[in-house]
């Protein structure tokens, strides 16, 4: 892992960053094809500064950062233009909300305790974020290519809360078990990128 903080999977990522402002107002205008676009774009680059990373050996300590917090951004500001224009529930982007600061907590109290080298995601975080991202995806193809399918929307909504109950589940007993004296092995923060 490389101490850079220029270099090509990291430039990828802080561009998925200056996306965010451009897809979130593309929703609040209800320009959906471009909301799609970008929000495809976005997520291509996703896969894309991962492949670079590990391929080409450049991991560094910042991108380990800055990959998660541009998901994250990403996934809260489309939800939270996806609650303001009457998408998708007020609840749910607090649900999202909630459970992303209790794992940052979290993360930050082991970390307090010593055991920042055993903060890392779940499986179960992975799939829901991916399923999150699935939802935004679904809804912005949805509303850009007008079809109308109520049950898809409510069965990915249903299962995204399913998946993050069980998540934050999952953190609360290694972040209990952490703090009894059993060092966590996975408190959720960033993926190496």
């Amino acid at each position: 892992m490389t101490s850079r903080f220029w270099t090509i999977p990291n430039a990828i990522s802080l561009a998925r960053v200056a996306m965010i402002p451009f897809i979130v107002q593309a929703i609040l205008r209800d320009a959906w094809m471009t909301g799609f676009v970008l929000f495809l774009i976005a997520g291509l680059s996703d896969g894309l500064d991962g492949f670079i990373a590990r391929y080409f050996r450049q991991r560094s300590r910042f991108g380990t950062y800055i990959d998660p917090l541009a998901d994250k951004a990403l996934t809260i500001a489309v939800f939270g233009a996806f609650a303001a224009d009457g998408i998708v529930p007020v609840w749910l982007l607090v649900l999202i909300l909630a459970r992303d600061i209790a794992i940052v907590a979290g993360a930050m109290l082991m970390a307090t305790r010593g055991a920042a080298s055993a903060i890392r995601p779940l499986p179960i975080s992975k799939v829901n974020t991916a399923i999150l991202i699935v939802l935004a995806g679904w809804l912005l193809a949805a509303n850009a290519f007008e079809w109308s399918l109520p049950n898809v929307n409510y069965a990915l909504i249903a299962l995204v809360v399913f998946l993050t109950a069980v998540s934050a589940a999952a953190y609360v007993r290694l972040l209990v078990g952490g703090l009894g004296g059993n060092a966590a092995k996975h408190v959720g923060q960033p993926d190496e990128t």
